[in-house]
């Protein structure tokens, strides 16, 4: 076992880590970034999600470090020998010309712009990287974390200590080996306040995973995969809140409820139609390249989320089993496309020539799914404050124009609440929120006093944390709890006294990184869409 020291410990190499990281080390602080898959960047790269962001994404609401992250990967196509001059001239491009996003793109892609982003810190030995390493222990004493030790996939072990220990896990594993108050799934309308809440709380409720997958599609070619395990429990499967079988077009629309219906390729002008599912998630456009590339798009539909059960607050068996499951969710909804969906006008057997593209995602010589699961909702911290749905919600507000303003912002973002099916039963709930403040309070633990929370673990609830955990949010996040860290070794004073004795100090820091605190009035006073 080996020993380490360093300024910062970076627990979880996601969105949030990685910001969290170049924050801190811009500010010129010694960091340890640790994350368990072999891919750094989370939702963007292992999990395989083009980032899902504010519709005024290109003007407004992100961060200059957010930005030169949107601009490398929009560089990255730029240089492809292949492509287009009109796509390469284009002021904002979108690789996948993906109709859900701004920028739809691949997610290698984003791995080699995160890396080039930490790359001049590595050198110097400013920044170590550990991949495929997770923690499995947290030493505390007289309320600060002492230690961490990490086991790599090699089982070789590691032990930390550091002055700060950020917690940018995707479930929040940090935080419940640290023993910090936390708390996991639904909370009650008694306990928040909100709207929306459920009449009990229930710590099973949790926001359902997805493992997505890529693929292309080659007519006239047969690329079915061997028939999945659970392939029959699925193709009969269908949830009460669900109007039709799991494996099927039709499913809820996440506002109203009604059933909707999407295929694959056709865009049918019936008003019940919302378009196809093939360019929703578009990741790559052929359209783009002057020779032959097969479009891509990625599959994270209503059709792939899990709920069947929690990935939190369970067992280690209970988890690898519903783990085990989404994949299998996955494929199944795969073969079900390439053997029996109907085709345009509803006709025909399926769709063989779909084929998986592993090899974009990282597993071609294993299952061919994305590296990590879609994480939606982690274990939260119980924050010094909690953001709760009558402070950002359109309806919850009753009227008032904007959200509530926050004194102690750190940052912004804009999205609607959106909570996809949880495993408690309960459908989607995704209602109007208006552009928002992150608190400094929702990042600091009421007892720990060197733990900070980095993403989807700072103190927002399970309704709020419907619109606080998109990619850009996640980043701002973490960028802010890595300059939270900095500055509170520069001064020699813990996070609750930054914001309770020199707040305006450290806000001063954010801004001179490029960090938006408030939004433009024309702008905080717009509700989100719907679609």
């Amino acid at each position: 076992m080996s020993e380490h020291r360093t300024e910062i410990l970076i627990v979880g190499g996601g969105v949030g880590g990685v910001a969290a990281a170049l924050s801190a080390l811009k500010m010129g602080r010694q960091v340890i970034l640790t994350e368990e898959s072999p891919w750094i960047g989370g939702q963007l790269t292992s999990q395989a999600v083009p980032p899902d962001e504010a519709v005024w994404i290109e003007e407004c609401g992100a961060s200059d470090s957010y930005r030169a992250f949107r601009q490398g990967v929009r560089q990255f196509y730029r240089q492809h020998p292949h492509i287009t001059p009109e796509a390469a001239r284009a002021p904002h491009l979108n690789p996948g010309a993906g109709n859900v996003g701004r920028l739809c793109h691949e997610p290698q892609v984003a791995l080699r712009v995160l890396e080039g982003m930490l790359a001049p810190y590595l050198t110097s030995r400013q920044l170590r990287v550990w991949l495929n390493t997770m923690p499995v222990q947290v030493e505390v004493e007289r309320d600060t974390i002492q230690s961490v030790t990490f086991r790599h996939v090699s089982e070789a072990r590691q032990v930390v200590q550091a002055a700060y220990v950020l917690d940018a896990t995707e479930l929040g594993e940090l935080t419940e080996l640290s023993g910090a108050e936390s708390v996991i799934g639904a909370e009650s309308q008694a306990q928040t306040g909100e709207l929306h809440a459920l009449p009990q709380a229930d710590p099973m409720n949790q926001q359902g995973f997805t493992w997505c997958f890529a693929m292309d599609y080659h007519e006239g070619e047969d690329h079915t995969i061997e028939k999945p395990a659970g392939y029959d429990f699925w193709r009969a499967y269908q949830a009460p809140f669900w109007p039709d079988r799991q494996l099927s077009w039709t499913y809820p629309h996440p506002i109203t409820a009604k059933p909707t219906y999407r295929d694959l390729f056709s865009d049918p002008s019936s008003e019940a139609h919302k378009g196809d599912f093939w360019h929703y998630r578009r990741i790559v456009a052929g359209q783009h390249y002057v020779v032959s590339v097969p479009d891509v798009t990625l599959v994270n539909w209503p059709q792939n989320d899990y709920w069947l059960g929690p990935l939190i607050g369970v067992t280690p068996e209970e988890k690898e089993k519903h783990l085990g499951a989404s994949k299998e969710l996955s494929l199944s909804l795969l073969y079900w496309m390439q053997t029996e969906a109907p085709g345009q006008g509803g006709n025909g057997q399926g769709y063989p020539g779909l084929r998986l593209r592993g090899d974009l995602t990282g597993t071609e010589l294993t299952h061919g799914l994305a590296l990590r699961p879609y994480i939606r909702e982690a274990r939260r911290i119980q924050a010094l404050f909690t953001v709760t749905e009558g402070m950002i919600g359109v309806e919850a507000r009753a009227g008032q124009q904007g959200a509530e303003v926050f004194a102690d912002s750190v940052g912004v973002g804009q999205y609607r609440i959106d909570l996809h099916p949880g495993s408690g039963g309960r459908g989607y709930v995704d209602v109007a929120s208006w552009p928002f403040q992150i608190p400094l309070g929702a990042l600091i633990p009421v007892r720990l006093k060197n733990l900070i929370a980095s993403g989807k673990t700072l103190g927002v609830t399970h309704i709020t944390n419907g619109c606080y955990r998109l990619h850009p949010v996640e980043w701002a996040v973490g960028e802010a709890a890595g300059a939270l860290a900095a500055f509170s070794l520069k001064h020699r004073v813990p996070p609750s006294g930054v914001r309770e004795k020199q707040l305006s100090d450290y806000q001063h820091d954010l801004t001179q990184l490029g960090v938006p605190l408030h939004w433009p009035e024309e702008y905080r006073l717009t509700p989100s869409p719907g679609f």
